[in-house]
């Protein structure tokens, strides 16, 4: 072979590698929110979204336990009641019915795919991991054990090809991937088939969330067309956190000062129209909060009391109508700052 075409056959190799991974920040790497969540339905890492609906407390939140050559993981501690029948706990990411379409399920061109994780956890046994439609009545179980407690595993498991049911491939929920940590009975199935039913779990399933001060952990998450495993596949920060962008985006500042994110033009002393633009096309219009007191900077600084997102927002812009205290006058042009006393946050999750 000429050196030509080894050339062209090592690119073509390398191209044939890349994007395949549906799973975005699998490496836990991307955190823009910064803390931990108790929420049922929340966010800590970007992407990963914590289920705990149960009375006792659960968390989950960013950590550095992982095995190389990662150096991030999701950490779940356990709340330590367990899940009554019609309560949920665990780990999910919805994806973008646009990101799996490669699976073409749903249709008879439908292929198979594989997930690949290390996970490690205090406690052993059978666990349960899923995927579902968007609807909730396509469901798939596979189940995987944790051999030894406190050590870092390596898993696979393959999920069939689904030529039925309606799995979206619009900016809507396409799939939902679930990490089962003891889900109640009412969510209970039978590992290795597709079923018509809402079901994410095993009767076997480790109860992690009802285990006083247990703890469970996954990096390396992959999922991708076809039946074999491939090795994971590392983007860098930058297109990693673009992808998240997509889903949230939090502006804040860097090494302590404050950071121009935005410009308003004033309409009167105490209020002004002015926009943001984001880093990203966003999955769709953001809704838009502040966290702390963001500020509008111009001669001089003052505090925001509301961020009054308008209606001229879109997938790429923040439109806004800010309202300070009273602060020079109406056609005064002002930067909007967010700094060590305040953030912008625009969500746009599934």
């Amino acid at each position: 072979m000429s050196k030509a075409a080894e050339l062209a056959a090592l690119i073509g190799s390398q191209s044939a590698l890349s994007n395949r991974n549906i799973i975005i920040n699998g490496a836990a790497e991307i955190y823009q929110r910064g803390a931990a969540t108790t929420t049922h339905n929340g966010y800590a890492v970007d992407r990963w979204q914590h289920k705990g609906s149960n009375s006792t407390t659960s968390t989950s939140n960013q950590d550095t336990d992982a095995p190389a050559p990662f150096i991030n993981s999701i950490k779940f501690s356990a709340g330590g009641a367990s899940s009554g029948a019609a309560e949920v706990a665990g780990l999910c990411q919805r994806i973008e019915g646009n990101a799996m379409t490669s699976l073409g399920w749903g249709t008879s061109a439908a292929q198979p795919a594989t997930l690949s994780f290390y996970v490690k956890s205090s406690v052993t046994g059978t666990y349960a991991v899923s995927a579902r439609n968007n609807g909730v009545d396509q469901s798939y179980i596979n189940t995987y054990t944790i051999n030894s407690a406190n050590t870092w595993e390596y898993k696979t498991v393959t999920f069939d090809a689904r030529t039925t049911g309606t799995w979206l491939t619009t900016n809507g929920i396409g799939m939902r991937l679930w990490f089962d940590l003891g889900s109640g009975s009412n969510f209970d199935g039978t590992a290795g088939s597709w079923t018509t039913n809402n079901h994410l779990t095993v009767s076997s399933q480790a109860d992690v969330v009802g285990t006083s001060s247990a703890t469970w952990f996954v990096t390396g998450v992959q999922l991708e067309v076809g039946e074999q495993d491939t090795a994971f596949e590392h983007r860098s920060f930058g297109d990693e956190l673009a992808r998240c962008q997509r889903y949230f985006t939090k502006f804040s500042y860097l090494d302590g000062d404050y950071a121009r994110v935005g410009w308003m033009i004033a309409t009167s002393s105490t209020a002004g129209r002015g926009s943001i633009r984001l880093p990203t096309t966003m999955r769709t219009e953001p809704s838009s909060a502040m966290t702390g007191t963001p500020r509008i900077e111009g001669t001089s600084a003052k505090n925001l009391n509301g961020l009054g997102q308008s209606g001229n927002s879109s997938t790429n812009n923040l439109g806004v109508d800010p309202s300070f205290d009273s602060h020079g006058s109406a056609g005064d042009v002002y930067h909007i700052d967010t700094g060590p006393n305040g953030g912008i946050e625009c969500d746009a999750e599934l």
